[in-house]
């Protein structure tokens, strides 16, 4: 009868729609065509009513995962037989995805009640029924006989042996063996009955307030300081936190001033890192330079050092791989370079000789003279064999912007020059170009300067540079440490593993 399933504990499935649910049993109406739920739990979660209510039609399947009141008898012949009449409910043949598991399932089409057969649950067997026919008393007789009969229930690369295979047939299913005792795989994990699941939530910041943990803390901190080991911290206390490029390791204390001139330097500059690096008169800067040239750092070494320093420096203000790639030709920058007729415009011409080996349109500006030095007529002679353009009018400058202009017009000597027409010429187009500027070695007075740079990049060591300057930079020219201690100057490079360096005003 139907009352017979009432207390069962079964798990109904109801479709993507409705969801799954579980619970126990309450009644079965057979007139109705309804069974109901008690303390039921939908998706997993327990539901806020206390009981649930569902229609044949609504079940697309059904599994009985425990029946109350059965004994502990292992013969199949006691098997018992009650009809629950729930229309369109039949059960299928084979086992559910895990291998276990009671399954009901509805098919496609029915209209007649089918009857639902109750079973005695062998602690260590499952009972799987297949829908293909009714579940009638005569074929479930048949059955129950051919149980009793048979003696080989074992599963074989995932079908079921001769010896119990029907297409319509009642198997029972032997769970693994354990430490030499049969356990249910589905009872160790489902096997919690579901009245112990608790009513209520676990109050968790009730149980996380009885901790206290400034006094475990502090009882950690005075164990650890009387048993004299490492302490790990105290919630008041944050532990040293160190930089990618700095060093955890004691070592001997850093030396920032590790360059030091005769004389005192008027101003000083200090690098990313924070060495100080004092800058140094015209007179002390020449004298280093005459002493670097004695002992085989020639004037044409010291150029194509500058040069190429220089030429680096610029490549970035350009924007370095991201302009200059051969994918970004259509956007090939444009440099505007304004040289003097003397040491300080061969530097400047080195330099548009590397950058137009770099595929940088370079525009060249040098005013005519009858006589030329020879470090400018040789650096001429290099330059011309570049794609790069030589100038000597201010008219044959661009019209528009270009991308960078490099000063190199002004010198420390020849301060005639400020008045001839080309260098006013050249220095009123710059400003009107409005082009950033780099000056490489720009003179020490700042009223000697016509244009304002917004970069200067120094030789060797700094001069004393004024605002009008801009932003310094220093660059390595390759002078020896030991001629740097001749002219009185203690020296350690502030170089690292770059040619140029930014410096900052202290």
């Amino acid at each position: 009868m139907a009352t017979d399933w009432l207390g069962s504990i079964v798990s109904i499935n109801c479709g993507e729609s409705l969801g799954v649910y579980q619970g126990r049993v309450s009644a079965v109406d057979q007139v109705s065509q309804t069974i109901s739920l008690t303390r039921p739990f939908h998706n997993g979660v327990k539901c806020l009513v206390p009981e649930v209510t569902f229609r044949a039609g609504d079940i697309t399947e059904l599994k009985i995962l425990e029946i109350p009141g059965l004994g502990d008898n292992r013969q199949c012949g006691d098997l018992q037989q009650t009809e629950m009449s729930i229309p369109g409910v039949g059960c299928q043949v084979g086992p559910s995805q895990n291998g276990t598991g009671k399954v009901l399932k509805k098919p496609i089409s029915s209209s007649a009640p089918q009857n639902i057969p109750r079973r005695m649950d062998m602690k260590n067997q499952d009972i799987i029924i297949s829908p293909q026919q009714p579940c009638s008393k005569s074929y479930m007789d048949r059955h129950v006989e051919t149980l009793t009969q048979s003696k080989g229930f074992r599963r074989r690369h995932n079908s079921w042996s001769s010896s119990s295979r029907h297409p319509n047939q009642v198997t029972p299913k032997k769970s693994g063996l354990k430490n030499g005792q049969m356990k249910s795989k589905d009872d160790e994990c489902f096997g919690d009955d579901i009245d112990e699941i608790p009513d209520t939530d676990f109050d968790f910041e009730g149980n996380l307030a009885l901790f206290d943990k400034a006094a475990v803390f502090e009882e950690i901190e005075t164990y650890e300081r009387r048993s004299g080991t490492r302490s790990r911290g105290t919630p008041n206390e944050k532990p040293a936190r160190y930089r990618h490029d700095e060093n955890i390791l004691e070592s001997e204390p850093i030396v920032y001033r590790r360059i030091v001139v005769p004389q005192n330097a008027n101003k000083e500059f200090c690098t990313d890192s924070g060495l100080v690096v004092p800058s140094v008169s015209y007179e002390l800067h020449k004298k280093l330079l005459s002493v670097a040239e004695k002992h085989g750092l020639t004037l044409e070494r010291r150029l194509e050092m500058t040069g190429v320093c220089a030429s680096q420096m610029a490549l970035s203000l350009l924007g370095g791989p991201n302009r200059l790639n051969p994918k970004n030709v259509h956007q090939r920058p444009t440099v505007a370079l304004l040289c003097g007729p003397h040491v300080k415009g061969a530097q400047g011409i080195s330099c548009g000789r590397h950058l137009s080996n770099h595929d940088v349109h370079v525009i060249l500006f040098l005013p005519n003279f009858v006589k030329m030095l020879e470090s400018i007529t040789n650096e001429l002679n290099l330059f011309s064999k570049t794609q790069g353009q030589q100038v000597s009018s201010v008219k044959d400058l661009p019209d528009t912007p270009v991308d960078l202009v490099i000063n190199c017009l002004d010198c420390h000597e020849n301060a005639f020059l400020r008045d001839q027409p080309w260098y006013k010429a050249v220095v009123d187009w710059a400003n009107q170009n409005r082009a950033p500027v780099l000056s490489i070695d720009p003179p020490i007075n700042e009223m000697e300067q016509g244009i304002d740079a917004k970069w200067s990049l120094a030789l060797g060591l700094p001069l004393p540079l004024g605002e009008r300057a801009g932003r310094v930079y220093l660059c390595d020219i390759g002078i020896p440490q030991k001629v740097f201690q001749e002219v009185g100057i203690n020296y350690h490079s502030p170089f690292g593993c770059k040619f140029v360096i930014p410096l900052h005003s202290t």
